[in-house]
């Protein structure tokens, strides 16, 4: 495509690009040159596993890979130790090196799920950053002051509150901008809240004699709970990773007025029909459990295929609308003595640790064959082939 159809494409969906004109003129000087551009993404595998909220930028760098243009993404086995400090309150606890490459593992496994292998540079930025003597760590650090480091809305706020900023929080946003000027960026995506670490790379790529980049932002995806961010911390996500029954309840789970955004954001229909269903939707012409069904099954079918996406209907259908028990359930062992709720949960797999074992039975989402369990201290005899639940889409049979 010519640079301006290429531009056009790009642009779509996006909150912001700086500059526009500087991102034309690199396309139209790739396009004389035969020469593709280099696009940069960055994750810091600080949680394992990607999300929905991920793939919204993920979709956007796919469109810049099929105009032709090269993609690298750039996985922070260095920056992840640190953490992003982007709307933190507090400094985030280090990870080690062990538990920011058995993230980084699963993240390599599920970005090519949206993006085209064979096409797709990936690197750690450690292959960098290790090599840097402290002089190259004391030039880069000369590079920006203290006063613009506390614009930053993040620090600023912690600074005013007095809370307290660790030096090593201030060489984030270096080092992911050094990434930019190791691997020279031409474009840099990322989501709204990045756009300071985007805007370090263009300034970083300035002092150290490169063309800047251009930074491209994208909308933050908002989470099952139709509140805060999609995070994996908050548990409102949906994992690209996670069985096709669960990606298909928890998008059942989505507030209506979510919906819109979920098919903008997450999903690849084209705008003409996602202005259909919206309007539907505002003219009450489309019904939204029927609109939201749809959602599910597009999900469904990105990260498996259309077969899984029908069972998964089937199956939600069987249990919640019909109230049926699931085909198939995980098993847990149990014997005639009385076992305390809390461990039961946790041998099961219903609930990862004591404490949200624990918050499950307060909230009184568990259940034994439909019987609601409310005290988190309670010791209970399970009889062979019951049903434990907990929440609306999780069960467990228990035997012997």
């Amino acid at each position: 495509m010519n640079p301006q159809e290429q531009l056009k494409i790009i642009k779509a969906g996006t909150v912001e690009i700086i500059q526009e004109e500087e991102l034309l003129n690199k396309l139209e000087r790739s396009w004389k040159e035969g020469k593709p551009l280099i696009g940069k993404l960055g994750f810091d595998p600080s949680a394992p596993d990607l999300h929905l909220g991920h793939t919204v930028v993920l979709h956007k760098i796919k469109e810049f890979q099929d105009l032709g243009h090269d993609v690298v993404i750039i996985l922070g086995d260095f920056t992840g130790r640190i953490g992003d400090p982007t709307g933190r309150s507090e400094t985030r606890k280090q990870l080690t090196q062990e538990e920011v490459m058995a993230n980084a593992k699963t993240y390599q496994d599920q970005i090519f799920k949206i993006l085209n292998k064979e096409r797709t540079r990936l690197v750690f930025n450690s292959e960098w950053l290790k090599d840097l003597t402290f002089a190259d760590v004391i030039e880069l650090a000369s590079k920006y002051t203290v006063a613009r480091m506390l614009e930053r809305e993040d620090f600023a706020r912690r600074f005013r509150e007095n809370h307290a900023i660790s030096i090593h929080e201030f060489f984030y946003p270096l080092m992911q901008g050094y990434d930019s000027v190791a691997i020279k960026a031409d474009v840099e995506f990322g989501a709204t809240e990045q756009k300071f670490n985007l805007l370090m790379g263009r300034h970083l790529q300035k002092e150290y004699g490169q063309e800047s980049q251009v930074a491209l932002t994208m909308p933050i995806l908002t989470g099952i709970n139709g509140v805060h961010k999609m995070s994996k911390s908050l548990n409102n996500y949906i994992g690209i990773n996670e069985p096709p029954e669960e990606i298909y309840g928890k998008t059942m789970s989505l507030a209506d007025e979510l919906m819109v955004d979920y098919f903008k954001l997450a999903v690849r229909l084209e705008e003409e029909e996602i202005d259909k269903i919206e309007e539907g939707l505002k003219k009450g012409e489309l019904h939204p459990r029927d609109v939201k069904m749809r959602l599910a099954r597009e999900l469904v079918t990105m990260y498996y295929n259309k077969e899984e996406a029908e069972k998964a209907e089937a199956e939600f259908q069987k249990v919640f609308q019909q109230r049926n028990l699931p085909s198939q359930m995980p098993e847990v062992k149990v014997n005639n003595e009385p076992i305390w709720i809390v461990k039961l949960l946790t041998d099961s797999g219903l609930a990862s640790t004591n404490s949200e074992a624990r918050r499950l039975v307060k909230q009184g989402a568990v259940k034994i064959d439909g019987e609601k369990i409310t005290d988190p201290n309670q010791e209970i005899k399970v009889s062979n082939g019951a049903v434990l639940q907990a929440g609306k889409r999780r069960f467990a049979r228990c035997c012997r």
